[in-house]
């Protein structure tokens, strides 16, 4: 399956989201762990916690468009089926027919 340009941006974002999110998560511990208190600390913490749930909602919403571009592939799959069976059908009713002919006559046993 081709990626269309709006797979790709909608990839990117989502990897860019969580590259942030990570990013914040390791100097939050580590180099910025003595800065932050108070009002700075809250902020700072909901801002990786957002980017954190932006990084998981452009996951889900990716999901979903290949998920609903998967059903109507297969959608359109099923239909030429269907259409290639119907015309083989009815190609095959009009010409000859290679059924053996029923006979009328039973058979007994004595």
């Amino acid at each position: 399956m081709k990626w269309t340009p709006a797979d790709k941006r909608r990839r990117r974002f989502g990897l860019l989201y969580l590259i942030m999110a990570g990013g914040m998560l390791v100097w939050g511990q580590t180099i910025l762990k003595p800065y932050l208190s108070g009002l700075i600390y809250l902020a700072y913490w909901l801002s990786c916690f957002i980017l954190t749930v932006l990084a998981i909602v452009t996951a889900l919403l990716d999901i979903w468009v290949v998920r609903l571009r998967q059903r109507h592939q297969e959608a359109d799959a099923a239909r030429q089926v269907m259409t290639l069976t119907s015309k083989s059908h009815h190609s095959k009713r009009s010409g000859p027919t290679s059924r053996p002919e029923k006979s009328d006559t039973k058979l007994t046993s004595h």
